[in-house]
């Protein structure tokens, strides 16, 4: 039998949640967190004045288990671009798409997650990606039950699913020392399971976490 309970505390997070993606965005302070050491921010408006590709991603949240979580992805060993990383389903923009256009038929074309069955809740700060040169625009979006994931096996390694409060505060979180591109950089990192979250994915969570808290602290406010 439905948890009508459950269902209306899970509904009570999303309203919330979607008042406060209509507020300011923590953006780059909250981001400059899990920022790798020698990264750099580059506004959106420079990145595409300097011709940078543009692409769009979903944050998925529905419940699960009896909390809210979201998806990621792990692609494939041998992409051209991001091979072997966690990331959130998302992709570059197709002729006449807006980001959200994107995200959503990136969903769809990844894990099958039906558009027709999202409600849109807002958008997070964009992220620039310097190393593929992407403007990358992050799309909030919920389900109100979890979805039947099915992975597209030509870009998906496995599906990873996390509760939502694995990403508030510190407990999973790590720094690292890893040589990227030659050189020796300090590495922020979210641990799920036998994963490292790191990079753009990383800092998009980190900021969606910081607005899922302060939902959770204006209610318990």
């Amino acid at each position: 039998m439905p948890n009508r309970s459950a269902d209306a505390f899970f509904d009570a997070q999303i309203d919330r949640l979607r008042r406060r993606l209509a507020e300011p965005l923590p953006g780059n302070a909250s981001m400059n967190d899990l920022a790798p050491s020698a990264r750099s921010f580059v506004p959106p408006d420079q990145a595409r004045a300097q011709g940078s590709h543009e692409g769009g991603a979903l944050l998925l949240v529905y419940p699960h288990h009896g909390a809210p979580h979201t998806v990621l992805t792990l692609r494939r060993s041998d992409l051209r671009l991001h091979a072997g990383q966690v990331s959130l389903p998302g992709g570059r923009l197709e002729p006449g798409e807006t980001p959200r256009d994107a995200a959503l038929r990136e969903a769809w074309e990844e894990l099958a997650i039906p558009s027709g069955d999202l409600d849109l809740l807002g958008s997070l700060t964009p992220i620039y990606i310097p190393p593929t040169h992407y403007l990358l625009y992050p799309t909030v979006a919920v389900h109100r039950e979890r979805p039947a994931f099915r992975i597209q096996p030509s870009e998906v390694a496995e599906l990873i699913e996390v509760p939502i409060d694995r990403f508030v505060g510190a407990a999973n979180r790590r720094v690292e020392t890893w040589t990227i591109r030659g050189e020796p950089r300090r590495v922020p990192h979210f641990v799920v399971g036998r994963h490292k979250v790191w990079g753009a994915t990383a800092m998009i969570l980190h900021q969606f976490a910081a607005v899922w808290q302060d939902e959770a602290v204006a209610e318990a406010g």
